[in-house]
């Protein structure tokens, strides 16, 4: 979406405090689809065994169904922005709530392994959506000044979202006696965790009727007046809009021509500021960070823990998430992206080799021994803590900062087309791998949270504080 960026003109840098608020809450609306991302990533996390059980599959095979949705997701990534600029960014969102619903119904009530795999690529293609509209439209709203800090609520709305699908799901099997299987409602009960969706869903269809479309979309179109309006609502009155107006066109402009083919150059098919991008979101990936929310229920119990403790520490782990999320939000205006993303990489390295070191013992009666599955457990939380005190928030902002003009509508999309298929590789190869070797597994996460602190520091420029017209 090319109308993404703008240069900040006199008065834009601030919000007046009587405006701050609503900006706020358009922010948060926004990011309702992050919430949906968050809990339709997760929710799976409930039902992996049952699902293993139902159908009687290998692995191999209920990993594929497990890591399905995220195919969608870059399906959805990669078109997002163009059906936003074509149609709008809030049509758009509706669109995706209307995904939402529908993949939750169906992903409830399937006949077979076959559809529930389809549902779950229509959840994902919803996904892949927010994933892109909702950073982008947050900043297009956001005034400069504080368009870190709401920008990190697309972020801060998914790790609520993972929050709650745990929450929900803990919940839920503790109602049908903690048999995931056990009937609840007249389904079974992972039918169930699957099917709770639905509330959320609606609300973030509703709730976009309540937002105003973006500014940047509506110049586009030539509704210069409405889009005045709406710049008044989000920036205060003491701006001069036919001014500000003039300057986003300009800034549009510069950007019409922004296309894939726009990406390549260099000695590497793409301009290294590409696969920079790309880098960023790789890495975010590769430390393995989405096993402990896809299978972290399965992973406790393969380990001696007992299904219902498995589901409470799934929903610990996604509360350490909001918390370091929320300590990424503090500072990530303050001390800046690059900074905290070397700090992560560090704490993630720790935690890492921790859970592979305590991994490594054989089991005792079932179980690991005491002082391993301590350690495991403590790590496993550290390592999520870092993670989102960094990666989690910092990747997001970057990439909506870090390309030049002509180039960002295209760059942000292959980028996180790049972070879904990233994603699908670690979340497909997960249960082949921890069948393998668990601690191995572990190790190769490692490796790549190491190898992300040279590529920080050789290849990431610092964006704290600049324009995006700096960028470039």
């Amino acid at each position: 979406m090319a109308s993404t960026s703008q240069a900040p003109s006199p008065g834009a840098g601030t919000a007046h405090p009587d405006h701050l608020g609503h900006v706020i809450f358009i922010a948060a609306a926004a990011a309702m689809g992050g919430f949906l991302f968050g809990y339709d990533s997760s929710v799976i996390n409930g039902g992996v065994e049952a699902i293993r059980d139902r159908y009687d599959v290998g692995s191999a095979v209920l990993a594929q169904v497990v890591a399905i949705a995220l195919i969608g997701c870059a399906i959805g990534a990669a078109t997002a922005g163009r059906i936003a600029d074509r149609i709008g960014r809030i049509r758009c969102m509706q669109i995706a709530a209307v995904l939402f619903t529908v993949s939750a119904v169906g992903s409830a009530l399937p006949f077979a392994l076959w559809d529930l795999a389809m549902w779950r690529v229509i959840g994902g293609f919803a996904i892949g959506m927010a994933s892109v509209i909702g950073p982008a439209y947050i900043a297009e709203v956001s005034p400069p000044a504080y368009r870190g800090r709401l920008g990190s609520f697309q972020q801060a709305a998914i790790v609520i979202g993972i929050a709650v699908s745990q929450l929900v799901n803990w919940g839920l099997l503790n109602a049908a006696g903690g048999d995931q299987r056990g009937e609840l409602m007249g389904l079974e009960a992972w039918q169930v965790m699957l099917g709770v969706m639905v509330v959320p869903a609606v609300l973030y269809g509703l709730l976009s009727f309540a937002i105003p479309e973006s500014p940047r979309f509506l110049i586009s179109v030539g509704k210069r007046e409405r889009a005045k309006e709406i710049l008044a609502e989000v920036e205060g009155k003491d701006v001069d809009f036919d001014a500000r107006v003039t300057e986003i066109e300009q800034a549009m402009h510069s950007e019409e021509k922004s296309s894939f083919k726009d990406l390549m150059g260099g000695s590497f098919f793409f301009k290294p500021i590409v696969w920079i991008g790309i880098g960023l979101s790789v890495f975010q990936q590769f430390v393995g960070i989405n096993v402990a929310f896809y299978y972290s229920s399965t992973l406790w119990q393969s380990v001696g823990v007992d299904p219902t403790d498995s589901f409470f520490y799934s929903f610990t782990t996604s509360i350490i998430n909001i918390v370091g999320t929320v300590i990424a939000m503090i500072f990530v205006d303050r001390i800046g992206r690059k900074p905290l993303a070397l700090i992560g990489s560090v704490g993630m390295v720790i935690g890492l080799a921790l859970e592979a070191w305590a991994f490594s013992f054989d089991l005792v009666d079932g179980k690991l021994p005491a002082t391993q599955g301590w350690v495991a457990l403590i790590a496993a939380h550290l390592f999520v803590l870092f993670f989102a005190l960094s990666w989690g928030v910092v990747v997001w902002v970057f990439l909506g900062e870090m390309f030049p003009n002509r180039l960002r509508a295209a760059a942000l999309g292959v980028a996180a087309s790049a972070q879904w298929i990233a994603n699908w590789a670690i979340t497909a190869s997960f249960p082949s791998l921890a069948d393998w070797n668990l601690s191995g597994t572990y190790v190769i996460y490692t490796i790549f949270a190491a190898l992300s602190i040279p590529f920080v520091l050789k290849f990431v420029k610092e964006t704290k504080g600049k324009a995006l017209e700096e960028m470039g």
